[in-house]
């Protein structure tokens, strides 16, 4: 038998990055520590005070502001909800491998590899 705290954890994996987040009605950026992504939400790790229920943005690698609203809290760990979905394989991507137009121009490399056939065989 699944119960729902199995279907929760379903297709949850755990990864660190961090991430700048939003809190409706209040000025500023948080840095939070993200402990596991899913498409449909994660939990994060900061000193940063939310209440249940409240409106939040997440800036996440290669996708950009993401809305959800907090859905539980802990200690200094609480969850959000995404307002859509989202592919957590994108953010898991190497910076500037995601959906480029989002991905800031600091984290995109200006190194351009080289012309495998100007390279020269030894």
């Amino acid at each position: 038998m699944v119960t729902d705290i199995d279907h929760r954890q379903a297709g949850r994996d755990s990864l660190f990055l961090m991430a700048d987040l939003r809190i409706e009605a209040q000025a500023g950026d948080h840095r939070v520590k993200v402990r596991n992504l899913s498409a449909r939400g994660m939990m994060a790790e900061g000193t940063v005070r939310v209440t249940s229920g409240v409106g939040v943005e997440v800036s996440l690698r290669n996708l950009g502001w993401v809305p959800g609203r907090v859905a539980w809290i802990q200690d200094n760990r609480f969850g959000i909800a995404f307002l859509d979905d989202i592919d957590p394989r994108v953010v898991r991507a190497p910076a500037g491998q995601g959906a480029g137009e989002h991905t800031p121009r600091y984290l995109k490399s200006s190194v351009q590899p080289p012309d495998p056939r100007n390279l020269r065989k030894l």
